[in-house]
């Protein structure tokens, strides 16, 4: 006890030293351990009053070196800004910053378990869980940690005499600083990473000259992360074809932009691509001879690919279709994307059904839909095949489609013994649960908000003996069914542990 008294005297009082040397000590049971630690001479570096800098370095020390390079990466993004683990992962996996001695474990998981290693020892903060993906921030002397650890391999293109050094890999230009290459940079050999970053939410781009992107393919031949995301870019140049490392390229809410080069077709190592916002006139078919794709974005005004070949995005893990404005039904082929884990679908206004090939799908984990008013999910149990699907879906949510009138049984009931999360939200026409939703055995979480034409839970619900969380807001007519003091439906949830339900005012007030 008394070594551990040593210690926190050390941190001075300061509660985000104490919380990340406490995380340290935590996974440290030997007393030998922590005698080192009181003993480190890190302690005896000039330390100013407040300034808490070998208190943080310590921790960092003993920071496995996977974790130590995703964390120094992240002193590329300015002070206080909000990161998403979706690009973050995506990020370390351009730069080969993850790794795992299991060959069956995917990336997107393995950075998904450095997260949360990093949020467990105190190096992220303000943490909100999203579902699939989690938001963070970093303390600003945590940055400041990562920013002076990171000096030789990362650097912020800023207004301020640049001082370069001939290892760094990694640039960002700041959000105060002209989008060109300085001579200076010009002579890097071992650049990586290009980043523009913008404040998230911004609703002004930054404006971009093509020349700036075309010194960036001249002078950076083994980029593998180019984002260009929120800038004022026009066209992306045919030489693009030539970054043949490239992993990961970002032209997300560039939307000057109406069309992309064939010789995308050339970025064979390519894993991800993201056209969100970018209104494209056309979409050439050579996007599907990217064979190591693992997720794409895609917003078009034209016709989406017709139809996916056998062999082609075999290793394709995310797709999102985001305002595609012709888009009918979904491309013929989905069958052929057997690694698809996650598929979302949103602002599609034409779309009015899934593919019955999805019952192929049997990595898909999660399907989210939202605002695409003509679509109507019914998809039933037609073939004797159908009976005996081992599907693996985990979460299904859907949100503001007008049309719907129905859940898709093929692919819930195939998840049976999988599913664990529903959430279906302003539906406005949705009537009715079907009786078949007692089969989802391993539900453990249902919402259901702004349905007000849904006035009943089906029969069976009592079987349902994983479900530990309902909410139930905005359906009246349910809510009233659903009181915990006579309500029809309650015998049916009665064993559920949180069930929270938003009765009409009338009701409380009774």
């Amino acid at each position: 006890m008394r070594i551990g008294e040593k210690i926190v005297e050390k941190c001075k009082g300061v509660p985000l030293a104490v919380r990340t040397l406490g995380s340290l000590l935590f996974s440290k049971t030997d007393e030998y351990e922590w005698i080192l630690l009181r003993d480190n001479e890190i302690w005896r570096l000039e330390q100013r009053e407040n300034d808490i800098l070998p208190v943080l370095k310590l921790s960092y020390h003993y920071l496995p070196s996977h974790l130590q390079r995703c964390l120094t990466y992240l002193s590329l993004f300015p002070k206080d800004y909000l990161y998403d683990t979706d690009y973050i992962i995506q990020f370390w996996m351009a730069n080969g910053l993850l790794a795992s001695s299991n060959q069956n474990e995917e990336w997107e998981d393995i950075g998904i378990t450095y997260f949360k290693e990093l949020w467990l020892r105190c190096f992220v903060q303000d943490v909100t869980d999203r579902g699939s993906f989690y938001l963070f921030k970093m303390h600003d002397l945590i940055h400041d940690l990562a920013l002076n650890l990171s000096q030789r391999e990362c650097l912020t293109v800023n207004r301020q005499p640049l001082k370069v050094v001939e290892k760094v890999r990694h640039l960002s230009f700041s959000l105060d600083s002209p989008l060109r290459v300085p001579q200076s940079l010009k002579k890097l050999k071992l650049v990586r990473t290009i980043m523009v970053p913008s404040l998230p939410f911004s609703k002004e781009n930054r404006s971009i000259d093509e020349s700036f992107v075309n010194a960036c393919i001249l002078n950076f031949k083994y980029l593998r992360l180019l984002d260009l995301s929120y800038t004022l870019l026009e066209e992306l140049p045919e030489s693009i074809g030539t970054l043949k490392h490239l992993r990961y390229l970002d032209l997300t809410r560039c939307h000057r932009m109406r069309k992309i080069p064939s010789s995308i077709c050339k970025l064979q190592s390519l894993l991800t691509l993201r056209f969100f916002g970018v209104p494209l006139i056309e979409v050439p078919e050579s996007l599907q001879s990217l064979i190591s794709l693992r997720f794409i974005e895609i917003t078009t005004c034209g016709p989406l690919l017709r139809d996916i070949q056998p062999g082609c995005w075999s290793s394709l893990q995310f797709l999102h279709l985001y305002q595609c404005d012709m888009l009918v039904s979904i491309f013929d082929g989905m069958q052929h994307l057997t690694s698809l884990r996650t598929l979302t679908i949103s602002e599609c206004v034409r779309l009015i059904s899934l593919p019955r090939s999805l019952k192929f799908l049997t990595k898909l984990e999660e399907i989210d839909i939202r605002r695409c008013q003509k679509i109507n999910l019914c998809m039933e149990v037609e073939e004797a095949e159908d009976q005996d699907l081992h599907l693996s879906l985990k979460t299904f949510s859907i949100f503001e489609l007008g049309a719907l009138t129905d859940l898709p049984r093929l692919l819930l009931e195939g998840s049976a013994s999988t599913l664990q999360s529903i959430k279906i939200e302003s539906c406005e026409n949705f009537e009715v649960l079907q009786e078949w939703l007692q089969n989802l055995t391993s539900i453990q979480k249902l919402e259901i908000s702004y349905c007000p034409k849904l006035s009943s839970l089906p029969e069976g619900m009592d079987r349902l003996t994983a479900l530990t969380q309902l909410k139930i807001k905005g359906c009246p007519t349910l809510s009233e069914r659903c009181r915990r003091d006579g309500g029809a439906d309650w015998p049916k949830i009665s064993h559920v542990q949180e069930v929270e339900v938003d009765l009409p005012a009338s009701s409380e007030s009774e």
